[in-house]
């Protein structure tokens, strides 16, 4: 490993090698928050050492999880984190941005799941419209539950939030900024306990629900169930976030 006075001037582009897994970004990236400790050492402002470490290639080294240090890239380009559904670093990741000296994606792992906005006060409506189907004909297997979309109206930005990539807004036409509201989404999986989850860990909590019986008499249309069609019902229910 050789060194490098922190002081002197940085390329534009800079190359990194960050345990073991090779980066390469913009200087201004690096930089955009000045009092973060990468801004702090690739403007030369960085008082805990006169070096830092180059690897035998050139490379600025940085002995950290090079794995996750794509989302702190990420979170200096964009402002915002996205992180994969059913992420199960999200402690260690946190651990990366303290270090990092990133109070603000510290809060946004902590409060949130890649939103754009930190917590978004309100209301979240979660709905679905499903089927108790029981067993005919004497048999044994009973369906409890059957749902095919579950539906989310809200403030844009609380949905991003709580849901992150498993929100579906492909139905909602307006696309328009964070602050207006929607009733258009819809996840992209069919399980209410995971919505509710995420809910929960975002600090929502269940304020009222209700539910009725969506049967109508009249005639059955062409490939539906007769028999499901009696137990069709309609859920809904409300979470708070003051």
């Amino acid at each position: 490993m050789a060194s490098e006075n922190v002081g002197e001037p940085f390329p534009p582009i800079v190359e990194l090698n960050v345990g073991g897994v090779f980066y390469t970004t913009a200087l201004s990236t690096l930089t955009k928050d000045g009092e973060s400790l990468l801004g702090q050492i690739f403007t030369g402002k960085y008082k805990g050492s006169t070096i830092i470490l180059k690897d035998n290639k050139g490379k600025y080294f940085l002995d950290r999880d090079g794995v996750l240090f794509r989302y702190i890239l990420d979170f200096l380009r964009n402002g915002k984190l996205v992180l994969p559904e059913n992420f199960q670093e999200r402690e260690r990741l946190k651990n990366e941005a303290e270090f990092f000296k990133i109070p603000a994606m510290v809060r946004y792992v902590q409060n949130s799941r890649g939103s754009t906005q930190l917590q978004s006060n309100g209301y979240i409506t979660v709905s679905y419209r499903g089927t108790f189907a029981f067993g005919r004909d004497g048999l044994a297997d009973v369906k409890f539950r059957k749902l095919s979309r579950i539906l989310i109206c809200g403030r844009v930005s609380a949905c991003r939030e709580i849901f992150g990539d498993t929100l579906n807004e492909s139905r909602d036409p307006d696309r328009g900024g964070d602050d207006r509201y929607s009733s258009r989404f819809f996840l992209k999986h069919s399980y209410l306990e995971q919505a509710f989850d995420m809910l929960q860990e975002g600090g929502f909590k269940m304020v009222g629900s209700c539910g009725s019986g969506t049967n109508s008499a009249g005639e059955v249309k062409p490939g539906n169930d007769s028999e499901e069609c009696k137990w069709n019902h309609y859920n809904e229910f409300v979470f708070c976030r003051n």
